[in-house]
């Protein structure tokens, strides 16, 4: 009975992938997808890491099979070692993370947030608005304050906003909330 890895043409496969063909793309992946899965769960342990691992490794396949030499080694080789470089890579980077706890992870990712987009101008011409509101509005930080004009004056979804805004949505939805408290306890 025929070996079907020694039947499949690894090499005709990634030419195709490099000339734009999809199908080869996808059948490198039936081909291949399940052992390579095996060999990133190896390495990462994580099943959800090596899954992403896996999705990269066949983006990268797909988007350097151009840059297969024949001559510097086998096809499948190319691809297994695309993978494990993905996920030793994954090892090495989650060496140097710190495990903390949610509410430190949400205060750190605030706090990233406001760095990134503190020097944002102003998308709205608020300081013109007479009274109070102009006041209350011009205390807020000035992304806090354009998510809330984009959610209250254009009427955008927190996921358009945090499009428009290139920020997480969950942080746009925090900026928003509490901006609104800000203005509340501002007005009274």
């Amino acid at each position: 009975m025929p070996n079907p890895v020694d039947a499949f043409d690894y090499e005709a496969a990634l030419h195709a992938c490099a000339k734009g063909d999809q199908s080869a793309l996808r059948r490198l992946y039936d081909q291949e997808g399940a052992r390579l899965l095996g060999v990133a769960r190896r390495i990462v342990v994580d099943a959800a890491l090596a899954e992403d691992i896996v999705h990269d490794a066949f983006i990268k396949v797909w988007t350097a099979a151009a840059s297969y030499d024949p001559l510097r080694g086998a096809a499948r080789g190319w691809i297994y070692t695309i993978t494990r470089h993905l996920a030793l890579n994954a090892v090495r980077a989650s060496r140097h993370e710190v495990a903390v706890d949610d509410a430190t992870a949400a205060a750190l990712d605030a706090q990233v947030s406001m760095e990134r987009w503190a020097d944002i101008s102003d998308s709205f011409a608020f300081a013109s608005t007479p009274g109070q509101i102009g006041r209350c509005l011009a205390q807020l930080e000035p992304v806090r304050r354009n998510c809330l004009l984009h959610a209250y004056i254009d009427g955008l979804s927190h996921s358009e906003i945090a499009v428009r805004v290139d920020a997480p949505m969950g942080t746009v939805k925090s900026w928003i909330k509490r901006s609104l408290a800000s203005l509340k306890v501002c007005l009274s």
